[in-house]
């Protein structure tokens, strides 16, 4: 487990903001997508679904896309996310095997 140790570092630096969970349990709610997407949520969707400006959601998606938890595509203008389920529940089994 000692090679995904960076990993779960970052993964848990990026669910430990309140704001981040928000946004991950938006992105895990089906439908309210702009693009007409069964999951994922646009970055306008996002704003409107947290409440915040477009720039605190831009930080936030970097983290977490940088720690793996979601995936962008563009399409078009537009961003859009979604979360890495297969991650999530790699990074979550190798936290139950840490403690």
């Amino acid at each position: 487990m000692s090679h995904a140790a960076p990993h779960l570092d970052r993964f848990l630096h990026a669910i430990a903001d309140p704001t981040r969970r928000r946004i991950l349990r938006a992105l895990k709610e089906k439908g309210g997508c702009s693009l007409d997407k069964e999951t994922g949520l646009c970055a306008a969707d996002i704003e409107q679904r947290v409440k915040l400006a477009q720039p605190t959601v831009s930080h936030h998606m970097r983290i977490l896309e940088k720690a793996g938890l979601v995936e962008a595509k563009r399409e078009g203008h537009w961003r859009w996310y979604r979360r890495n389920e297969k991650f999530i529940a790699e990074m979550t089994r190798g936290l139950k095997g840490q403690l």
